[in-house]
């Protein structure tokens, strides 16, 4: 069989597709955004095949890519006056319908947290948290020292603890619906 750099690299592409939409998802804040970004990141990709440095890591080059066009997005919306963030970031869901399952709960009560959160302190999050990139490996992708990454990182666990101490707080004060009072 004939070897088939295209083909690979376009397999290797399709095998991507997970982790690159979370990072999207991750950079935007709403599963919307995210997905638009994942879809120009692709197109981006494809127009411009020709430019990859086969042997390099594709990952890398797809999540740098996504990293420009979402930065030329917000700038994009700084001109045109809109926000970067939606009002109410509960009316954007972080996972689809089927979120019945506790997990599902979790992921999406994370989301809420996530979409509070810096776009810096996100990103972070996702390459080192979710990801299990180093934090060298997350320093190259960042174009950041290690030293930055590591204080990023800590300043995000932080405001990710904050922040779920204060939903939590908050959520204790809420009385679940068909529990009121009993008589």
């Amino acid at each position: 069989m004939k070897h088939d750099p295209a083909n690979e690299w376009r397999e290797e592409l399709v095998a991507l597709l997970p982790r690159l939409r979370r990072y999207a998802v991750s950079l935007t804040g709403t599963l919307h955004d995210g997905e638009d970004l994942l879809h120009s990141t692709i197109e981006r990709a494809l127009t411009k095949f020709d430019q990859f440095t086969q042997g390099t890591d594709l990952d890398r080059w797809l999540f740098r890519i996504a990293k420009n066009l979402w930065l030329d997005e917000i700038r994009s919306r700084k001109v045109r006056g809109e926000t970067d963030k939606p009002e109410n970031p509960k009316d954007e869901p972080w996972i689809d319908g089927e979120n019945q399952a506790t997990a599902a709960v979790g992921l999406s009560e994370l989301g809420a947290l996530l979409s509070q959160m810096q776009e810096d302190h996100r990103e972070i999050l996702l390459l080192v948290v979710v990801e299990g990139y180093s934090y060298k490996e997350a320093a190259d992708q960042l174009s950041l020292p290690v030293g930055t990454v590591m204080s990023r990182l800590a300043r995000a666990r932080s405001k990710l603890t904050e922040l779920s101490a204060k939903a939590r707080q908050q959520n204790e004060n809420v009385v679940p619906f068909g529990r009121g009072r009993e008589r």
